[in-house]
């Protein structure tokens, strides 16, 4: 498969020049550039022919890329099966790469730092967190690690079995390094496990999403309420992402104040559907809330390449509807006040009323 040099793949949305790429991971500010970490196989264009990778690359204006070398290896014992999902914070110049560390069924947490950027060591004492606590499961994974209210906090994605329900975990540091374990941070009922969360301030609020996996479908949730004594309260909710061809979006927050979205293309459900399989990331947006409403809208680096119409978006009397190859039509019926599209290659990106609804397809 070679989707480089294809007439349809994308210009501006991000992807290797080679290799699988999945979850976007570590998205931050450093040094001067926005940083792109991501789940990675350099070697192969489907994934666990070899354990997961972190790739990287690096931009100012999320239209022109540089793609750097793979930043963590699984060369470790602890993270011999991969090199899994997490997020990136910056401490006194430093960057801290938090990751799900996997040996056989053992899931913990692992961190690696740099002072460049480039480089990246990874903690001699990893794991830094060893294994789930009761409230969660061996779906133990992709640890979003932030300041808030005067501690460092960790928030683990797992599943409760015997409740049948999705969690969010919640731990806390003084220094990155010592982790105590602080109990349920959120909880959804009726689901698998939860994956991907991001946990930032937002204004005087704080921003809490995650990836939600149920039996047959899954959902983007954010939330934003208040923080405090270890306790997050949603105040507004929202599942703004409607997919069909996009998941495990992490949000982190620019040196601008802005709560950045960044998704990966097509998503699971597309993988292996053809041989030009397209794996890239989504155009940036701004999360926001309009009249009560989480939103999400391209930031502005990127509103340039924003569109009325596109051959493959078709306005109905009650919605629109996006026209894909050789799949079933993505089909929406309510009112439209607003509808604009991104269209890059093979992708299409579509906002509904400043973006209420965000809708991704693979054409």
């Amino acid at each position: 498969m070679n989707y480089i040099n294809s007439a349809t793949s994308p210009s501006f949305h991000y992807r290797p020049a080679k290799g699988w790429i999945n979850d976007p991971n570590g998205l931050v500010w450093f040094k001067g550039y926005y940083h792109i970490f991501y789940q990675h196989s350099p070697n192969y264009e489907t994934p666990w022919h070899e354990s997961m990778h972190w790739g990287h690359a690096r931009t100012k204006d999320f239209v022109h890329f540089e793609e750097l070398p793979v930043a963590l290896f699984p060369d470790k014992d602890y993270d011999i099966d991969g090199c899994w999902s997490g997020t990136a914070i910056v401490k006194d110049e430093v960057l801290y790469l938090f990751y799900a560390c996997v040996k056989g069924e053992t899931q913990a947490v692992a961190v690696a730092y740099s002072t460049d950027g480039i480089h990246f060591e990874k903690y001699e004492g990893n794991p830094v967190i060893e294994t789930f606590p009761p409230e969660g499961s061996p779906d133990f994974r992709d640890p979003a690690v932030c300041y808030a209210d005067g501690k460092y906090r960790c928030v683990m994605a797992s599943g409760n079995r015997e409740k049948h329900s999705a969690v969010l975990l919640l731990y806390e540091s003084d220094n990155l390094f010592d982790w105590k374990y602080c109990g349920v941070m959120q909880e959804w009922e009726n689901a698998k496990f939860a994956e991907c969360p991001s946990f930032l301030q937002f204004g005087n609020k704080y921003m809490l999403s995650a990836s939600v996996c149920r039996e047959n479908n899954h959902s983007f949730s954010i939330a934003v309420g208040s923080f405090g004594n270890g306790r997050f309260t949603a105040e507004i909710t929202g599942e703004v992402d409607k997919g069909p061809d996009r998941y495990a979006g992490q949000i982190f927050r620019d040196t601008r104040g802005r709560a950045i979205l960044l998704s990966w293309i097509p998503g699971w459900a597309y993988a292996g559907y053809r041989e030009r399989d397209i794996g890239c990331m989504s155009v940036p947006s701004e999360i926001t809330v309009n009249d009560g409403k989480i939103c999400a809208y391209p930031i502005e680096e990127v509103r340039q390449f924003l569109k009325n119409s596109d051959s493959s978006l078709v306005r109905t009397q009650d919605g629109f509807r996006i026209l894909r190859e050789g799949r079933d039509d993505v089909v929406y019926r309510g009112e439209l006040k607003q509808l604009l599209c991104i269209r890059d290659g093979d992708v299409l990106e579509v906002f509904v009323n400043g973006g209420e609804e965000v809708y991704t397809a693979l054409l």
